[in-house]
This record gives structure tokens, C-alpha cells and sequence, in this order.
């Protein structure tokens, strides 16, 4: 009978992803995936640290761990951010941990284990390897409809009050040719909308091909046969040109939908947070979006309290957010986090009490914003993409439109993975509901094996 693994997630959906390849790994290994921790050999806990109280959450699932199938203790592996971050600690403080594995190791997890299984263990690995490939089709992706595909690993901008070039190491690209690849063998699994994931994604440049920047790879990946919807996230404003703007208006598989992290609405705490760029750049850059892409929905992240921030920032940051009117928002209250510039050089002054004022008051605006912009939908018919059952009620299901809006309506399951329309007959401040329009459900075209995806340099 073969062994058992379980793996936890949390954090971003590179996390996410990273889960995917290591199941992949752990497939090819001759594991077995269970979704029961307690029926696990072998449990892996891959975490991230860019919030608050992460290495809390860790502890805490150690401290949950069942016992394995045969009465003993799984191995468990700690993997992703927080295991990079701590390193050797984490086996100190975590007794229950056997293995470390951090992010740029993730392709040695099996090997550690069988090492650990031989009596000759090497326990912990977070080397700085710069190889960012993995074998090609090895992810096992859980979601039918919608498949993460990784271009660039790694940041080098050091925005203070950022992790990730700490837990992720610096910037190293993908090759174009094997992302296209990967993308070729999600779309002739069914995988009808493709996710392209980078710390800062649109920084992108092919290490393979010369002058194939961001804009060239979503061309590319634009004609992959089978692809439907093309999705990426996140981009950096600072590196969002106009050819990148043009290629999302003439482009027609490439979603209208664009994450655009500002983080403040304040020059003045955008320079401490070393964001190279300040709010007129910022809605100036959004103001030339929209002229070449009047439908766009822009979405964005805010990070409130950030130290020094006075009330007139955070005004600022109300009124940024107004004239901008983002279909989406997620906002959190600063918190330090370990080895960034902002935990070593400023100090956090803003007290957990107006923090949460703020972003109280924040989140109560755009909630008022997004209910007002959903309500203008009310008598359109709009293009979804069925990708889940609601979660509200199995009767019925969900799909988002190309801005990445979720539609709830009544539908029978076979639809799930289609595309369909529907009429929106109600609105709510996060999603809209609707009646499916008869006759109007399309199961788009997916590649066969035998067509072949070619890349060519430009």
C-alpha cells in the first residue's frame, strides 16, 4: 500500500501553486494524496509569512498534529516562506518538525524525505538556488477550470514593509519557452483560464528570448491553443507601459481585470514605503488605463497605519480611493515583519487602536463603492466563466466575469467549466446575481494532445 500525504496551505496563491507542484513531486515519488491529515505518512505544512502572526499559525497547527495511520508520528515537513525565514529554529522550537525545506528547495522534498526514511537526513535546506524550472506537466492542480502558472520568482524592489525578498529570494525569470509549455499542458487538461503569477509579474524579461518582455509573453500565451481567459497578478505600477496597456486592449483572451497595488494614497508614506512612485503618477497611469480600456475593472491593495502615516495620509488615502472607485480592495492593518527595512529603520507609531479605525473607515468606503458599482449592472447580461457552486447555496453556481466580478445563478452542474450568460437581476456589495440566459451556455474548443505549441524568438 503506498504512503500518504497531506499538505496545509496558507498564504498567496504562488503558495497556492507551489502546493500543486509539490503534490506533483510527491505523486511521482509514489505518495498517495489524502484529504485526511490523520491518514498522512507524511504531512507538509507549507507556509507564508507576508501577514501577521504567521509563525503563531504555525505552532499552532503543530501543536493539532494527529497521529499517522500506523500509530506513530507522520513526518512532517515545514515548507514556503516561514520555513526560509527560520531556518534551523524551526526545528528547535517546533519538536514536531523533521524536515525544513524552503522556497527555492522545494523541488528536493521528496529526496529529504527518503534521506530522513534512510537514516542519513538532511533536515534542513534553504539554499539560495537560482534554477527556477520544475518538471514540466508535474503539477497535480485541484482546480478543474483554472490553472497557476509561475513566470517569475523572486523580488528585487525591497519595498520596506515587504518580505518577500527575504523569503523568496531575488528576481530570477522563467524561460519563456517552458512557460509556454506549461501553459500547452494545462490547456489540454481542460484548464480553460490561465493565472500567470510573479512577485512582480510584469517585470518579466525572457531569459531565452531576447526582448521578450511581458507584453511579448502574454502574446504568446495568448495563442496557445485551448487557452480561453488569461489572468496574471501581481504587477507593479511603476512597470505597467503603454505597450503592456495595448497589448491588454488588442488582446482579446487577456481578462479585463488589473490588479494595481498602491498600498497608500500618500506621496509621503509612498516614498518611506519605497514605492517609487506617488499618487499623481499612480492616477495618472490609471486615468491612461482607462482611455485605452473603458471597461477595465482595477482592483488594488492598501496597507493602512503604516509608521508615520498621519491623519492627513490616510485622508488621502480616502480620497485616492474614491476617485479611482476600485472594483475591488483588500486592505490590512501594518504589522512588522521580520528583517524588512521598515522593522529596522521606522518606528511603528501608529497605535492598534487608529489603525483599526482606519481601516474600519476604509473598508466601509469601498464596500459603499463596490455596491454602487455592482448596482449599475442590474439589466446587463454579462459573459461568466462557471468555475464553482455558490457558497451560499448548492443549487446554485458561480462564475466570474472577465473583471473578475462573481455571478451567483441557477444552473444545473453539468455547466461548470462552460462559459454561459446571464442576466443580472440583483446586486450586493462583493457579488452580483443573475438568471442564466437559455440557450446561451458554450463549451469552448480545448486543445488536442497532437497540436503542437511552438515558440518563436521575436
Amino acid at each position: 500500500m503506498p504512503k500518504k500525504y497531506y499538505i496545509d496551505t496558507f498564504g498567496c496563491q504562488m503558495n497556492v501553486h507551489d502546493s500543486e507542484r509539490l503534490g506533483g513531486l510527491l505523486d511521482q515519488a509514489g505518495y498517495e494524496a489524502t484529504s485526511q491529515p490523520e491518514d498522512a505518512d507524511l504531512i507538509v505544512i507549507n507556509t507564508c509569512s507576508v501577514r501577521e502572526r504567521a509563525e503563531e499559525r504555525l505552532y499552532t497547527e503543530l501543536g493539532m498534529l494527529p497521529v499517522g495511520p500506523s500509530g506513530q508520528k507522520p513526518i512532517v515537513a515545514v515548507t514556503g516562506c516561514v520555513a526560509q525565514q527560520e531556518g534551523e529554529a524551526l526545528l528547535k522550537r517546533g519538536q514536531d518538525v523533521d524536515l525544513v525545506v524552503g522556497t527555492q528547495a522545494l523541488s528536493r522534498l521528496p529526496a529529504m524525505v527518503d534521506s530522513l526514511a534512510q537514516g542519513t537526513p538532511e533536515r534542513v535546506d534553504i539554499n539560495p538556488y537560482d534554477n527556477v524550472s520544475f518538471p514540466l506537466g508535474v503539477a497535480r492542480r485541484h482546480d478543474p477550470v483554472k490553472a497557476s502558472v509561475t513566470v517569475i520568482e523572486g523580488c528585487n524592489d525591497f519595498c520596506t514593509f515587504c518580505v518577500v525578498p527575504y523569503t523568496r529570494g531575488h528576481e530570477r525569470m522563467r524561460p519563456a519557452h517552458e512557460i509556454v509549455k506549461e501553459v500547452g499542458i494545462a490547456a489540454r487538461e481542460g484548464h480553460r483560464e490561465i493565472h500567470l503569477l510573479g512577485q512582480i509579474v510584469n517585470h518579466y524579461q525572457a531569459p531565452d528570448i531576447a526582448g521578450c518582455d511581458f507584453s511579448s509573453l502574454l502574446e504568446l500565451v495568448h495563442e496557445v491553443p485551448g487557452v480561453e481567459r488569461i489572468r496574471f497578478s501581481s504587477p507593479h505600477p511603476r512597470h505597467v507601459t503603454p505597450r503592456m496597456i495595448a497589448s491588454m486592449r488588442d488582446l482579446p483572451k487577456v481578462c479585463r481585470h488589473l490588479h494595481l497595488p498602491v498600498q497608500s494614497g500618500s506621496t509621503t508614506v509612498l516614498t518611506r514605503m519605497r514605492r517609487r512612485h506617488t499618487r499623481e503618477e499612480y492616477l495618472d497611469l490609471v486615468d491612461n488605463i482607462r482611455e485605452a480600456i473603458p471597461d477595465i475593472a482595477i482592483s488594488t491593495d492598501v496597507i493602512v497605519g503604516f509608521p508615520g502615516e498621519t491623519v492627513k495620509d490616510f485622508e488621502e488615502t480616502l480620497s485616492l480611493t474614491r476617485a479611482v472607485r476600485y472594483h475591488s480592495m483588500f486592505s490590512f492593518k501594518y504589522s512588522e515583519r521580520p528583517n524588512t527595512l521598515a522593522s529596522k529603520r521606522l518606528q511603528d507609531d501608529v497605535t492598534a487602536k487608529e489603525k483599526t479605525r482606519r481601516i474600519v473607515s476604509l473598508q466601509g468606503l469601498q464596500k459603499e463603492l463596490q455596491a454602487d458599482i455592482h448596482s449599475r449592472s442590474i439589466g446587463s447580461t454579462v459573459e461568466v466563466l462557471v468555475d464553482s457552486t455558490s457558497r451560499r447555496r448548492d443549487s446554485e453556481l458561480a462564475g466570474r466575469t472577465s473583471g473578475n466580478t462573481v455571478v451567483n445563478f441557477a444552473a444545473p452542474k453539468d455547466i461548470l467549466g462552460c462559459f454561459a450568460k446571464v442576466k443580472i437581476t440583483k446586486s450586493g456589495p462583493f457579488s452580483l446575481y443573475g438568471q442564466l440566459v437559455q440557450g446561451t451556455t458554450t463549451v469552448r474548443k480545448t486543445a488536442t494532445p497532437a497540436e503542437a505549441i511552438q515558440v518563436h524568438s521575436r
